[in-house]
């Protein structure tokens, strides 16, 4: 069961962050490109393995951390938001950073900031810190997510990257990135340098129109790799004849086969340029991967009165779809006819609510909607409202004031299949305040 960490201890970490916090989201290197200059260019020391992407960019980086531990290097994993820890978003051969450790970066970098200059984003500010621990930790490799878009993400500042992977590619962040997909299919493909490798995993025709075009501007070799093959049984294989490997899939559901083949494919760049990276290397960290508050099967409440429960942030629409696919192949091995999915969801204001239920829910499902706690929230009345308009047969369509309200709620549905999603922030609340206990994955697939 997942320990929560010390209040006391958050609270220190968001005292240091809160006051860059006002300055929102700004994209721009200026700002991160002269922090990092006053810390001594830290990133100029760390080997770096740049992940960008709509989604999959953190499953990836899971698996590309795993393996990489599992071949003997000393491997540094950044990514964003985090579930319940800001310790989370910073780890080092799969343990997060104490906590006294990131009190001491963070203070630093905010001792090396330039009161005469534009202030940092709190982005920024954490940023800086992950490269400054990196370097000073003397990680072999940094894994490191974008934040957001990527030529313009505070991650985005080493020239030559080990290799650039673009995971996937769809209309999320438009406000800021453009509002069709070739506009952000260009703000991702900053990621990409000159005549450095990269990855680039299935994109829609016009988001690879523009992808193409800049690797070929840019000189850079790219390997555009097939999803692995299910063996069934939580086993997949990636390539073909002598070249082909079988590992175990950690990760639940069918786009997991794309994202661990991207993953496969961008260890074995690496080891084309030196890495010694073994194939048993690559199954071990493959099956070894974890990625939390994604497809995750878990029981909610203490014994004997739980149920199983499944949770995914399913944020945007393209995740929605994914979690859909499961839901339905999850439905396809269960005896009889299905009788419903049960939802439990909340929701970010600034969140395609529409086309996140479109893609959900099917006539005969109930929905449970709730706020989410300390964020942007979308009124669950005006949620509610949506989804009876989206699917007009909704077998039920309640309201609830907390999260534990909506789950003692659905803990009296006798429905096989209870679903908490929408953001992943919920998904965070829900880990950090709930009794839960995990369940495997190969007991997942029994479920």
């Amino acid at each position: 069961m997942y320990q929560p960490p010390q209040i006391e201890q958050e609270q220190q970490i968001e005292s240091i962050l809160a006051p860059f916090g006002r300055f929102g989201v700004e994209l721009g290197l200026e700002r991160i490109q002269r922090l990092l200059a006053a810390l001594g260019n830290p990133q100029d020391r760390v080997p770096l393995v740049h992940v960008a992407g709509t989604n999959g960019k953190g499953s990836v980086c899971a698996y590309l951390a795993a393996v990489l531990g599992a071949a003997g290097y000393r491997v540094g994993r950044y990514t964003s938001p985090h579930l319940v820890s800001w310790r989370e978003r910073i780890v080092v051969n799969g343990e997060p950073l104490a906590t006294q450790d990131l009190v001491d970066r963070l203070k630093q970098v905010v001792a090396a900031i330039d009161p005469a200059q534009p202030s940092p984003t709190q982005f920024e500010v954490f940023t800086a810190a992950a490269w400054l621990h990196f370097a000073e930790a003397g990680v072999d490799v940094a894994v490191m997510e974008v934040g957001l878009g990527g030529r313009l993400d505070a991650t985005n500042v080493v020239d030559a990257p080990l290799v650039s992977v673009i995971t996937s590619l769809s209309r999320e962040h438009w406000q800021r990135l453009g509002p069709t997909l070739a506009d952000i299919a260009r703000e991702k493909a900053g990621v990409l340098k000159p005549e450095r490798p990269a990855v680039v995993g299935p994109l829609p025709s016009e988001a690879d129109a523009v992808v193409q075009a800049r690797l070929a501007e840019l000189g850079c070799p790219a390997v555009w790799p097939a999803p692995a093959v299910p063996l069934g049984e939580g086993k997949a294989c990636y390539g073909q004849g002598d070249d082909a490997i079988t590992y175990a899939l950690a990760l639940l559901g069918e786009h997991q086969l794309t994202n661990s083949a991207i993953a496969i494919a961008t260890l074995r760049t690496l080891r084309a340029q030196g890495w010694h990276i073994s194939d048993d290397a690559i199954a071990q960290g493959m099956g070894n991967a974890r990625w939390p508050g994604r497809l995750q099967w878990l029981t909610w409440g203490q014994e004997p009165e739980s149920y199983p429960l499944l949770i995914d942030g399913a944020h945007n629409p393209a995740a929605a779809e994914v979690l859909r696919q499961y839901v339905d192949s999850w439905w396809a091995g269960q005896p009889g006819q299905p009788t419903g999915t049960v939802w439990l969801m909340g929701m970010l204001a600034t969140k395609d609510h529409s086309d996140i239920f479109a893609a959900l829910l099917r006539p005969g499902d109930t929905l449970h909607l709730v706020p989410v706690p300390g964020h942007e929230t979308a009124a669950p009345e005006d949620l509610g409202a949506i989804a009876r308009s989206v699917c007009h047969d909704l077998a039920q369509c309640e309201i609830h004031n907390s999260l534990r309200d909506g789950l003692i709620a659905i803990a009296q549905s006798p429905a096989q299949l209870k679903v908490l999603c929408g953001s992943l922030y919920l998904i965070g609340h829900f880990l950090a305040t709930e009794p839960y206990r995990d369940v495997d994955v190969a007991n997942a697939l029994q479920l």
